[in-house]
């Protein structure tokens, strides 16, 4: 049986974001990603500071995308630092956006 995988690709600049497994690797949930620190294949997220909360998922801080050539793309994602733990597969991994605009998703099996 083929498992599948999902890539995601930040579109205006073509840097690879994430690839892995969907599952426990990368969590879709809400049409969202949340993703493993293991399958992501940048560094470049940092956090901005700037808190959210979530009524059930609890509290996050959201990412900004720091590029080579010294572009910013502000909040792009998102992490949940203090979690609800009945959410393990929220906790302490990147949360992005299934269907934001510069974003390019692939999923694919092998």
């Amino acid at each position: 049986m083929a498992k599948k995988f999902v890539r995601i690709t930040h579109t205006p600049s073509g840097t690879k974001l994430a690839e892995g497994p969907l599952g426990w690797g990368i969590t879709p949930f809400e049409g969202n990603f949340y993703i493993r620190r293991k399958h992501l294949l940048t560094d470049a997220f940092k956090p901005n500071y700037i808190p959210g909360f979530c009524p059930y998922k609890f509290f996050y801080v959201w990412m900004d995308l720091h590029l080579g050539d010294d572009t910013k793309v502000r909040s792009l994602g998102w992490l949940y630092w203090l979690p609800n733990p009945l959410l393990p597969f929220i906790a302490f991994r990147l949360g992005l956006p299934r269907h934001h605009p510069e974003l390019e998703v692939e999923e694919f099996e092998e």
